[in-house]
């Protein structure tokens, strides 16, 4: 039987055993430092006498590696076993980067408590539980609070604490149900410890900066992380939030990307990076502005086509009809009302916006609703709205055509 040598024993990437069992395309191997999946972080990939490994899962007590075909060699031969460097090294930065991502959160946040953790090959995630609200500003300030630790190369160690102590100690992150490998019927428990930073003579030395029952792989010294990059916040479910983040190589090219955002953005506004918050409100506002005017204009143009317009009789009632062009049905809404029961019974305006609308408007013994359903049921498309105000849109017909239809001069 097999235990995850692979976490004891990180660095180990390269060594010979003798085969135990081969079924196919699995293999058990008398010992191996292959980690198999567990608690959110993928299995250890590499070759087992030059077959290459694709997963590695734990069953019954012993490691199960499943090759990418079936190998020559059979039970009881000697094998020369690698682990691939390059993504062990990777899952050992992310998962000690959540365990300093936690430490972090543990400094901001209240109530906080822990929810999942996985790696994938672009990014990490962490789910957190906390009582806090968790806003842009507490992201940057997780980030920066992260690579802090990894800059002043605290230290991480592993070792075996009786499960007893660790449920009476609440700094210590423990979660059975991610960690099922871990605590499964075991009366000591593998804790990961993210150690103090340098130790200043005379000065009391701190708590920890994270401690966590963990079975994964991790770095010895946070240094060997790299640059942590915060990139999302979501709520994946009620009281969850979910933190992703990249590190290593891809957390190196995620800050490249936004530093290159940042820097085309001050461009297109002429500022600093620093005075972007700045110029981006300063553009809103001036884009508020101009869409209001905008609105304006609009309708001041419906106003124009309605006072151009010649009322006439029609059904007992006076009506209003007027040819609009630039503008959208809504823009017609205000000038519509205004005008209904003042200077006509029945107001329409009819124009083209991505295709002929009608909206119509109507005194209080008529109905504006009736008035569309009639032009789409002339003219197809649909629409709806009360008896004072009701719009319309998808029409087969030119506005010039609906508006004649209506009685009016269609131009």
């Amino acid at each position: 039987m097999t235990g995850q040598l692979a976490a004891s024993q990180p660095y180990t990437t390269r060594f010979e055993t003798t085969v135990t069992g081969v079924d196919g395309r699995e293999v058990r191997l008398e010992t191996s430092y292959f980690y198999a999946e567990s608690g959110g972080q993928p299995s250890d990939r590499g070759t087992v006498g030059d077959v290459p490994v694709v997963d590695v899962q734990h069953r019954h007590g012993e490691h199960v590696h499943t090759l990418a075909e079936e190998p020559a060699f059979d039970e009881g031969s000697a094998v020369l076993c690698e682990v691939d460097w390059t993504f062990r090294m990777y899952c050992m930065r992310a998962h000690t980067a959540s365990h300093v991502l936690y430490g972090a959160a543990r400094r901001l946040c209240d109530d906080l408590g822990y929810g999942g953790f996985g790696i994938d090959e672009e990014k990490v995630r962490v789910d957190l539980t906390t009582s806090s609200d968790v806003t842009d500003e507490t992201l940057v300030e997780l980030e920066r609070l992260a690579n802090m630790a990894v800059w002043e190369s605290r230290e991480v160690g592993w070792k075996s604490v009786p499960l007893s102590e660790l449920r009476d100690d609440e700094f210590v992150a423990f979660n059975t149900k991610t960690e099922e490998g871990v605590f499964e019927g075991a009366d000591e428990v593998r804790v990961v410890t993210v150690g103090e930073g340098d130790v200043v003579p005379g000065e009391p030395r701190e708590r920890p900066w994270d401690v966590a029952a963990c079975g994964g792989t991790h770095v010895r010294n946070t240094r060997e992380i790299g640059p942590v990059t915060l990139l999302s916040r979501s709520n994946p479910g009620e009281g969850m939030t979910r933190v992703e983040f990249a590190v290593g190589e891809r957390g190196i090219e995620h800050r490249a990307a936004e530093k290159r955002a940042v820097l085309d953005a001050g461009r297109e506004l002429d500022a600093a990076p620093a005075d972007l918050a700045e110029a981006a409100t300063r553009l809103s506002g001036q884009v508020e502005a101009l869409e209001s005017e905008l609105s304006s204009a609009r309708r001041r143009l419906v106003e124009s086509a309605l006072a151009a317009a010649d009322p006439f009789e029609r059904d007992g009632a006076t009506w209003l009809v007027a040819t609009v062009e630039g503008v959208e049905a809504n823009d017609c809404r205000e000038p519509l009302q205004a005008s209904a029961g003042r200077d006509a019974d029945v107001v329409v305006a009819v124009g083209e916006s991505g295709g002929t609308f009608v909206a119509v408007a109507s005194g209080p013994e008529h109905d504006a609703s009736a008035v569309v359903e009639t032009v789409t049921a002339d003219y197809g498309g649909g629409g709806g709205g009360s008896g004072s105000f009701a719009q319309g849109g998808g029409i087969d017909a030119s506005p010039a055509r609906v508006a004649e239809g209506l009685g009016g001069a269609g131009s």
